[in-house]
């Protein structure tokens, strides 16, 4: 199971334990100098929090980290389904053009080591995979509508493509996001995901409006793309019920905090 860390500042996952080559996890809202509904532990400069704070959280972040960074990758997310590779190239580039190339991005890959890929979320689901032979990562974030896209297959197929994974070497961690009891929606969402082909009897279930399972809904892709059951790893921390330790867009709205859920390849 993931637990927190003591300072309850992050949450860490059992897959640090089983792969000592790689550390993953996720920012609470503890610790940070952030404030109002930023607070406190908010590392993501693109939601209206204080510069100054963001620049402060991300290097408390690096100092609870396992080993000095070479680079904390963010990506300018919109829900979209482009994935960037991030490899010696675009590290060599300038803070201008690494911002231009990470705009409109949703899912980051590399096999460079202390490089941390981070994804932001307050309610969507973020996912990472780990290649536990090849020591090759990825960050996914995965809202309603990346997952609609696909976006984790995507992600999969990309890794296989890039890297030459194979799926039995691959394992994966699904962190804190909105549950199907909290997540209510619309017919057209429903009719989103049932058009995109998703199994709706096992991921919707309908009380006054539409829940739908993210969580699952993105399992189901690891799957599909050939992860063992078994080496998929789910945090089952729901941001709506639990907004006091992790950002809910839902419960502290769109201006505020976001978690943010990184892997780093540690040698």
């Amino acid at each position: 199971m993931s637990r927190l860390t003591p300072d309850r500042s992050i949450l860490e996952y059992d897959l640090n334990r089983t792969w000592p080559g790689v550390f993953c996890f996720s920012t609470t809202r503890h610790g940070g100098q952030s404030n109002g509904p930023y607070a406190s532990f908010n590392c993501n400069p693109f939601c209206g929090d204080s510069p100054d704070a963001v620049a402060a959280n991300r290097s408390l972040l690096e100092t609870l980290l396992p080993a000095p960074l070479r680079c904390l990758v963010i990506p300018h997310q919109t829900h979209g389904d482009t994935v960037r590779c991030i490899d010696e190239a675009f590290l060599r580039q300038d803070d201008a053009a690494q911002a231009a190339a990470l705009e409109g991005v949703d899912a980051l890959v590399t096999d460079l080591p202390h490089v941390c890929l981070g994804i932001s979320t307050a309610d969507c689901i973020p996912v990472l995979c780990y290649d536990t032979r090849l020591q090759v990562a990825a960050a996914i974030h995965a809202g309603w509508r990346g997952t609609v896209r696909h976006i984790v297959a995507q992600t999969i197929r990309l890794l296989k493509d890039i890297y030459g994974s194979h799926a039995q070497d691959l394992t994966a961690c699904i962190g804190p996001g909105i549950s199907q009891a909290a997540f209510e929606v619309g017919d057209e969402v429903y009719e989103a995901f049932r058009e995109a082909g998703f199994p709706m009897a096992d991921i919707a279930c309908r009380h006054d409006k539409w829940h739908i399972d993210l969580w699952e809904a993105n399992r189901r892709q690891l799957v599909a793309e050939g992860i063992a059951p078994q080496r998929i790893e789910t945090a089952g921390i729901c941001t709506y019920t639990r907004h006091d330790d992790f950002f809910s867009a839902r419960r502290l709205g769109i201006r505020s905090g976001r978690i943010l859920t990184g892997i780093v390849i540690q040698s």
